[in-house]
């Protein structure tokens, strides 16, 4: 027998979701608009490293990363910053 209730969404309002999309950088902020990410293979490719020692960088807090999903994005400034520090003057 067909149900003659209004269907309701499954998906409650979600103020803490549209408060997060607000709250910090504005969607055309130029600042963010200029940032370039890498990906973990490729800071890997880059720093002549394993993916592994990337992931080791990012969890210890040593190499700034985002989330996104269940990857990782690190700012291309980060690296070049990271390699700046890292830098010692050989002989």
């Amino acid at each position: 027998m067909p149900d003659d209730k209004p269907r309701v969404s499954s998906t409650p309002d979600r103020p803490a979701a549209r408060a997060r999309h607000s709250a910090g950088a504005a969607p055309n902020d130029p600042a963010l608009a200029e940032m370039r990410f890498f990906t973990v293979a490729e800071v890997a490719e880059v720093m002549r490293v394993s993916r592994m020692t990337v992931y080791r960088l990012v969890h210890s807090g040593e190499l700034p990363a985002v989330r996104v999903g269940r990857s990782y994005r690190v700012p291309q400034r980060a690296v070049h910053e990271y390699l700046r520090a890292a830098f010692t003057d050989a002989g």
